[in-house]
């Protein structure tokens, strides 16, 4: 998790809080089981963070790498 995660609002399709089940009950006790639908939104969350990781990446190379060398 990074830092702005915490005081930015979620990206869209991140979460959406009317399928959020993920608090259980007391009465609560068998264990849960993934639908294919949900299997399936996690793997389109798990591409998107890997491509975004990629991009972040880039600009990190960027920002910290060596410099060009000048033109003689």
């Amino acid at each position: 998790m990074f830092l702005s995660e915490m005081f930015n609002e979620y990206k869209k399709g991140y979460q959406t809080l009317s399928k959020d089940k993920s608090q259980n009950k007391i009465e609560d006790l068998r264990k849960t089981k993934l639908t294919l639908a949900q299997i399936n939104q996690l793997r389109k969350m798990n591409d998107q963070r890997t491509l975004e990781y990629k991009e972040n990446l880039e600009k990190v190379k960027l920002m910290y790498g060596q410099p060009a060398a000048p033109a003689a």
